[in-house]
Order: C-alpha cells, then sequence, then structure tokens
C-alpha cells in the first residue's frame, strides 16, 4: 500500500499495488479505480565509515545512510562491524577535516559511536513521492511482522516488507523476523498519521 493522489478521487489516499514493473500499476483504496503511476526512484545509499567503541575496544564498523539522511550527536543507529550489527550512539561526527553536531550522509566522512545494547532498526517509508528515513531501538530478540503496524520515531507504519542481513526478502504478509537479523524494514504511514 502506499499513499498517493487518486486521479478519480482528486485526493491522496490510500492505494494497493497491483503490480510493479517500469511503472506501478495501483487501485485506490476508496473509489477502485486502476492507473499507472511512475515509479519512485529508489533513494541511493551512502555507507559511513564509523567506529565503534565496546567497553575496552574500538573497530572500524559502517553505517548505511539514504541520501537525504541527516545525522546529530545523541542519536541511535545501528552499524555493522563484518557479520555482526551492533547498536550505537553517535558520540562525533567528522565532516572533511571539521567535528561537527550534525550532517547530511554524503558530508560525514566519520561516525564516532559507543555500543549500546538494544540494536537499532531502520526503516525507510514511503509518503506519496518521498522516503521518510526513521528509526527504533528495539530489544535484539523482538519481532517484526510483515503487514503489521509498528510505531518508528513517533510515527505508525505498516510493514510491506523486510531485507534481511543475509539477502532474502521478506513480501508474505504475516511472514516474520527477529530485529537482529534485519538490515532495513519497508512500509507506509498509517492512515491519519501523515505529515
Amino acid at each position: 500500500m502506499i499513499s498517493i493522489v487518486c486521479p478519480v478521487c482528486k485526493e491522496e489516499c490510500e492505494h494497493q499495488v497491483l503490480r510493479e514493473a517500469a511503472d506501478l500499476v495501483v487501485q485506490c483504496a476508496e473509489c477502485g479505480q486502476v492507473h499507472r503511476i511512475p515509479k519512485p526512484p529508489e533513494p541511493r545509499i551512502f555507507t559511513v565509515k564509523a567506529i565503534v567503541s565496546r567497553e575496552t575496544e574500538s573497530m572500524v564498523c559502517s553505517v548505511e545512510m539514504l541520501e537525504d539522511e541527516a545525522v546529530s550527536l545523541g542519536d541511535r543507529i545501528a552499524a555493522e562491524c563484518g557479520d555482526e550489527v551492533f547498536g550505537v550512539e553517535v558520540t562525533g561526527i567528522e565532516a572533511g577535516e571539521r567535528r561537527v553536531s550534525h550532517a547530511k550522509a554524503d558530508e560525514v566522512t566519520t561516525l564516532w559511536t559507543r555500543g549500546i545494547e538494544q540494536v537499532v532498526v531502520r526503516a525507510s517509508v514511503h509518503s506519496g513521492r518521498t522516503t521518510i528515513p526513521l528509526y527504533q531501538a528495539a530489544d535484539g530478540e523482538d519481532e517484526f511482522a510483515v503487514g503489521e503496524t509498528y510505531t518508528f520515531g513517533g510515527r505508525r507504519m505498516k510493514i510491506s516488507h523486510i531485507k534481511l542481513r543475509d539477502g532474502p526478502v521478506l513480501r508474505k504478509e504475516g511472514w516474520k523476523t527477529f530485529a537482529r537479523r534485519i538490515k532495513r524494514i519497508y512500509g507506509y504511514l498509517e492512515r491519519g498519521y501523515r505529515r
């Protein structure tokens, strides 16, 4: 489901995606009209170097960020260190030669972080033609299911699919996995929670 303007209803409403190709074939949940829309471009993903400090050791890891995403001191995000993923808190941001309190993904040279106990689940929420990056701290054993609604960053979203760290994508409603196995969740804002 995505939220777009229906050519018949003349207002933004939920549409079910019937087919994905070069264009999307969608059906309006309000009036039933079937029409095509251009497939929204997938946002570019930057891989940013992250230094993760955990107790007495530090590791060079990486963090994935969407191109229009910003990071600030104190943010809790997920860092990938080889096959492991750690929840981390941002303690320093390098943008070129400068230390800054916040920066966009394409400006970040290195993130300095400290490990925290929880994992951070990343989500990309489609709202019309824009993609909103959201984060949610969770216990590694918490479960997330396709088709269910969760609160991420104060916004309610319904999960359309889940990309796992080891490659596959869960698309079937009801399929679920643990937070520690999730690379990114994709979904859309629930009706009444749009901005």
